[in-house]
This record gives C-alpha cells, sequence and structure tokens, in this order.
C-alpha cells in the first residue's frame, strides 16, 4: 500500500536515483539538514511492503512574490509582495518513473499548500519549471507561467480550491 509521509532517518536515501543528478543530490544530502533547520520540509512516497525504499519525493517552502512580476490581471490583486508556497522539487525514481507516481505527489503537495493557506493565508502555489517537459507537466495541473520567466509559474489558492471542490462532487 503507498503511503506519504515526512523524510525521516531510515528513509534509504543513499539509492534514490531519478537520473537527475542535483535532486538526488539534495535528496541525499540536504533534504533532512534544511527540514531539521525548518528551510524547507520533504515528503517521501513509500509503498508499506518495503517502508525504507523512496519511490518518490517533494519537497514545500514557504516564498515571497514580487507581486507585478504575476501574470495579469492578477498582479493587481495583491500587495507588492506577497507570500505563497513553493513546490521546491519533485522527482521520482527511474525504476518507478510513468507509472502516475507524480501526480499522487502533486496532489499531496497541493492538498498540503492549501493546508497552509487556510492557517497562515498564502496566495498561490509556485514552481520552478527546469526545462520545457517540465513545464508542460505543470501546465496540466492548471500552473500558469510568468510573462517575463516562463519557467516560473503559479497556481492560485483560488484554483486550487475550486479543483478539489470540483473533485468532491
Amino acid at each position: 500500500m503507498l503511503q506519504i509521509e515526512a523524510l525521516k532517518k531510515q528513509h534509504n536515501r543513499k539509492h534514490f536515483d531519478c537520473g537527475e543528478s542535483a535532486l538526488n543530490s539534495f535528496l541525499q544530502v540536504l533534504a533532512r539538514q534544511q527540514q531539521d533547520k525548518g528551510i524547507s520540509k520533504t515528503f517521501v512516497l513509500l509503498d508499506s511492503d518495503q517502508p525504507t525504499t523512496i519511490i518518490g519525493f517533494f519537497t514545500l517552502a514557504a516564498c515571497e512574490v514580487v507581486s507585478e512580476e504575476l501574470p495579469q490581471p492578477l498582479a493587481k490583486r495583491y500587495p507588492d509582495r506577497a507570500p505563497g508556497a513553493k513546490l521546491a522539487r519533485l522527482a521520482i525514481d527511474r525504476g518507478q518513473q510513468r507509472r502516475g507516481y507524480g501526480q499522487i505527489l502533486m496532489v499531496e503537495a497541493m492538498k498540503k499548500a492549501l493546508l497552509v493557506a487556510d492557517h497562515i493565508g498564502i496566495i498561490g502555489f509556485f514552481v520552478d519549471a527546469k526545462n520545457h517537459d517540465s513545464r508542460v507537466y505543470y501546465e496540466q495541473f492548471g500552473f500558469i507561467s510568468f510573462p517575463k520567466q516562463p519557467r516560473e509559474m503559479f497556481l492560485p489558492i483560488s484554483t486550487l480550491r475550486q479543483v478539489f471542490a470540483a473533485l468532491k462532487h
């Protein structure tokens, strides 16, 4: 049975390989350090039959955005600087890719962004797409690109609420 939980010491980070050395290195070296310092929070997808083997992970962090950089007319709705939640990283182990695990992690990350919005208030969920394929991937979830920085993407909290409300009906 699949489960998502916060990264812990007993999770086997050493053997995780998503094919991107920067993401592998982050998980293996920095994720727990940043989590312990309160910089970000990493969550892992596991199978209960192998509770230490990481299928995939995502990392969330707080962020601040300069509102004028947002797509119009959204920029006019917010003060000069506004808070957000950021999907800092998302990766699936090579041997587990193309099985829908990324979508499972994305939905969980979105739920967590909504929880943050309910408790402290944020204007949206942000992500930096690493390349064109990543940008296309995030667009399928409703993320929209910043006009001047097309790989910086934004999903308004109001849109996220609408998506989850529609799923409940």
